[in-house]
Formats: C-alpha cells, structure tokens, sequence
C-alpha cells in the first residue's frame, strides 16, 4: 500500500491551482509560451487604449485665425494655467469642449486676443517726460485701433484696418483743413455689405473724429473695390425709413385683413396682398388776407380827423389918421348880393350862420357888419380798421393717397354624391359679404380712389419637396460610423487573437478528458489526463475511465499500462493476490 501510494502521489500533482496551471503551462513548448505571452499583451494593450481613446476629451475651437502674436500669447497663457490644448489641421486652436467658455472668459479678462490691433491701451503706458507729438501719434494709433475694432463686430467683416489723416490745427480759416479717413474691409467670403452698412460705417468713422465730413470717408474691400461710391437709397431720392414706413402701413392693413377672415375661411385658403401709395412731399404755406368792412355797422374806426377854418377881410384903407380907424359908413343903396338865408324866409342859412351872425372857425361876427369876401373851408379824415387774416399751414408727411388691395379666396371643399372629395366655388352672398368685411378692415375709401379685388378661386397644392442629405452624407452618421469602425476594429482584433493565439494555448494547457499528450500512444510513453486535464493513472481518483467496448480492447489497454509503468502494474496485482489469500 506504501509503494501505491508513493507511486499515486508521484503520478498525479496535487490539488493545489498554482501547481496546476505551472504544470499545464510547462506542457507547452518555448515557442508556444512566447506566443502565449505576446497575445494576452496583445489583448491588455488593446483593451486598455480603447479605454483610455474613449476618456479623450471632446476638442473644440477656441479661437481660429489667431495672428502669430495673440497665438503666442494664449499658448503661453494656457501652458502657464495647464490648460491641455492643441491646433487643428486648419490652424485654430482647440481646447476640451467642457472648458471653452471657462477659457474665453479667462483671457477676456487679460484682453485676449487682441486681434492684432492696439487701442487707447497706448494711452495707459504713458511714460513721464512723453513729448506732445509722441502723445499725439499715440493718441491717433489708439482712435484708429478703437474704430477697427468696432467695424469688425460687423457680421459680415472679418478684419478692419482704419487710416486717419489729421491735418494740423492752423491759426488762419483760409489754411484751414479738413481730416480724412480711409478704411480697409476683409470680409468674410460669400459676404457682402449694402449701401446702408457701408453709409453705417461711414458715418461711424465720421462721427468719431471731430470735423470730419462723411465725404471726406473712403471704404474699400479686400478687392480694392471702391465701396463708399455705392448708391444708396438716398441716392435715387428714396429714403429708407419712408420705405420701411410704407411696408409697415401695408403689413398693418393686411394683418388686419388676416385678422377677420382666418375665422371665416382659414389660415390655408387666402392670400392677400397690398398696395399703398402714401404722400411724403413737404410743403408750408402762409396766407394773409385782407377784406373790405362789409357793413357799416360792424365797422370799426381806427381814427378821425375833423379841421374847419373861416377868414373875414375887414382891412380898412385909407391915410392913417383917425378917420381910418372907423369903420365905413354904409353905403346907401343896399347891395345886390346872393340871399344867403339868414333873415330869408324859406332859405337854408349856411353852415356858421346863425341869427345874422357867421361863427366858423371861433368867429363870431355878425352876418351884416362883415365886409366881403367871406370864406370857410372844412376837412374830415375817418381812418377805419381793416380786416386781416393769416392763416399757416403744414402738410403732414406720409398721408395715404391710395390703396389697391387683391385677395383670392380658395374654393371650398366638399364631399360629393359619389363619396368622393371636391372643391366648389363659394356662393356670390358669401363672396360679396367677404367684399364688405374687406372693405371695413382695409379702410376703403371711394373719394380717395381705393380698389379693391376679391377672385374665388382653386388653389394649387404645392408639392413639398425635402430636401433631405441622404444617411451616408449626413455628419452626425458619419461620425457615428467613424467610432463604430473604430469599435469594430478593435473587436476583430481581439477576437483574431483569441481565437488564433489564446484558444489553441488554452487546448494545449488544458487537454479535454481522455486525450494523450505528444509522446504517442500509452504503449509508447504517452499519458492519460483526466477531466481536468491533468495526468492521471487507472483506477486512481481523477485518472480517466476508459470506455472499452469489447474485449481485445481492454486486453490492449491493459498491456499498454503495463508497458508504461511496470511497478504499478505489479502492485496492483500483488494487492490483488493479498485480498484473495485474505
């Protein structure tokens, strides 16, 4: 029973794993084991770097079209905070996606970039003792950095170099000029400016730079092409806020449209359309006016003037003297002279006479003692007021001359008597009933010269066609095919090592049940393995169980363990012997 045991503890390792495998790993040859070797490497290498590719952060741009100037300032400034970061084929310069905007508002605040452009940050680093010309030429770099920048937040612009020529200041009005601008446009391809942005601009460089006339402003392009020559909408008389005006009048008059007839018909069954013509001539006009007083009544006297005069000649003649100084004795016969009415019966007394006497003018004398000649004379001025009216009037811009508006309405679906869908037209009560609603909602006016066109009318059904990017041109299923190539890649790999190194190992390792080594058949030195593919002897625990099906075959099987291992054999059979003689 000792040698048995001896013999069984000799053939068989023990329980133990580590042995296990170092005996199923001796089992392969030198060349088996390096394969081994670099194929599980293989597989660790692989597993490992698509784990680590699959941890790379998602690359995004940063800045693009750096000069080499701000680019050398913001590496050094990502290198100095660790910040990883790398160029694309393209030249820009890409950070992690989830630290973009940290990025950028980290260099914002340092003033990065800069664009290549100096502003009046010149004027911060002012050094004592600067003579007036330096801080002059400082100044002027700084005005034209600050308008470049401000032209290149234009969509359309790329970059913007502006040139101010700022004459001296001279004493004289006659030497006196006037500054010049000049301003060079890149502009992004496929971009161009309108006559506005480039009068916008214009009058930006203008209004920055004291007494400079907006034609004393150039704008050129990339090209050299001129573009501050462009005609604009001023150019052709056209002001573009009366433009706007009269579009703004014409979508408010077909929303209101809109507004009434969507409940009616639809969203889908009417277009409407409208023309306004509206009025923007200036003009002012003064009246003054003068009417004569029409009734004596309500005439109103501003002044009057009323002048009476009369003379008596009662100059005596004659030799100075006593004498003289009487007055005539009356002659006697009467004199023959006109009935002036004053003691006629029946005949009017003249103006001044009254009761014999003449009182004109503050003279009083009487009518028989005044010697001829008699004369009066008497004035009156009346000065009325006269009527005067000034009138002032302004006509307002932007008053509607005319309105034309057309509007078709779709037919209106029905089912027909077959079941079938069909359109017909709307009823003329219906039709005209839309007209008036038109007509209110508009603000028709006949006296103004409004028209107005309603058609009922069946609609085409335009035919939608998507544009759509077929799925192999489509960006994000072409990035989505990238990483499952890659994927896929990886997994071919690992599964051509596996199969073609890790199996075939794993075979030779670990036998299946009942399978002889190299060494040939058991005769010949070969040995069995058991189940769990090591070595094992008949009729011991783990050794294999042969299935024999006939006779000769077992005989055969007996003869090739004898052969193999003489000792065990004759221990066996000695155990036999001494359990009969027991």
């Amino acid at each position: 029973m000792a040698a048995t045991t001896e013999t069984t503890a000799g053939t068989a390792p023990g329980g133990n794993p580590a042995e296990r495998l170092r005996a199923a790993f001796n089992r392969l040859s030198e060349q088996q084991k390096i394969v081994f070797m670099v194929g599980i490497a293989a597989i660790i290498a692989i597993i490992v770097g698509s784990i680590l590719w699959s941890r790379q952060p998602d690359w995004k741009i940063l800045f693009s079209n750096l000069t080499e100037k701000d680019g050398g300032t913001i590496v050094a400034n990502l290198e100095a905070q660790n910040i990883p970061h790398r160029f694309s084929s393209s030249g820009a310069l890409m950070v992690p996606a989830d630290r973009v905007h940290e990025v950028r508002l980290k260099l914002a605040s340092e003033g990065l970039p800069r664009g290549g452009l100096v502003g009046f940050e010149l004027m911060e680093n002012q050094k004592f003792g600067t003579s007036q010309f330096a801080e002059q030429v400082n100044y002027q770099r700084g005005l034209e950095g600050e308008l470049a920048r401000t032209i290149q937040s234009i969509g359309a612009v790329q970059s913007a170099r502006v040139h101010l020529a700022i004459p001296k200041p001279s004493v004289f009005v006659r030497d006196e000029q006037k500054p010049t601008a000049s301003a060079m446009l890149n502009l992004y391809p496929g971009r161009a400016l309108d006559g506005g942005q480039i009068a916008g601009i214009a009058h930006l460089i203008s209004s920055s730079v004291p007494n400079l006339p907006i034609t004393n402003v150039t704008v050129i392009d990339q090209n050299g092409a001129l573009l501050s020559q462009l005609k604009s909408a001023n150019s052709f008389g056209l002001d573009p806020v009366q433009v706007k005006y009269v579009r703004e009048i014409e979508d408010g008059i077909i929303q209101r449209i809109d507004n009434i007839l969507k409940p009616l018909l639809g969203a889908e069954n009417f277009r409407v359309q409208v023309a306004a013509d509206l009025d923007f001539s200036q003009s002012e006009q003064t009246a003054e006016t003068f009417r004569p007083n029409s009734t004596p009544e309500s005439s109103v006297i501003r002044s009057q003037q009323n002048n009476e005069s009369a003379s008596v000649n009662q100059s005596v003649g004659g030799v100075p003297g006593a004498l003289t100084n009487q007055p005539p004795v009356p002659a006697t016969a009467p004199l023959t002279q006109p009935n002036v009415g004053a003691g006629v019966p029946g005949q009017p007394a003249r103006p001044g006479e009254a009761n014999g006497r003449i009182e004109v003018g503050g003279i009083s004398a009487p009518l028989a003692g005044a010697a001829p000649p008699l004369s009066t004379s008497k004035n009156s001025t009346i000065n009325y007021e006269v009527d005067k009216t000034i009138r002032y009037t302004k006509q307002a811009q932007g008053e509607i001359r005319r309105l034309s508006a057309a509007v078709v309405v779709n037919h209106r679906k029905a089912v027909g008597r077959d079941g079938k869908p069909s359109v017909v037209p709307l009823p003329e009560a219906e039709l005209k009933q839309i007209n008036e609603l038109i007509r209110e909602a508009m603000g028709f006016s006949k006296e103004r010269g409004d028209t107005l066109s309603v058609a009922n009318a069946p609609f085409t059904e335009s035919v939608k066609t998507e544009l759509s990017i077929p799925l192999w041109q489509d960006p994000e299923n072409i990035s989505y095919a990238k990483d499952l190539i890659k994927l896929l890649i990886v997994l071919v790999a690992i599964a051509l090592l596996y199969f073609k190194i890790i199996q075939p190992t794993l075979k030779t390792m670990f036998p299946p049940p009942g399978t002889r080594d190299a060494r040939g058949p058991a005769g010949e030195g070969g040995v069995l393995y058991g189940p769990d593919g090591l070595p094992g002897a008949p009729g011991e625990e783990g050794g294999s169980d042969v299935q024999i099906d006939h006779y000769a075959a077992k005989v055969q099987k007996a003869r090739d363990i004898a052969q193999a291992d003489p000792k065990a054999v004759a221990n066996i059979i000695k155990d036999w012997m001494g359990a009969n003689a027991n």
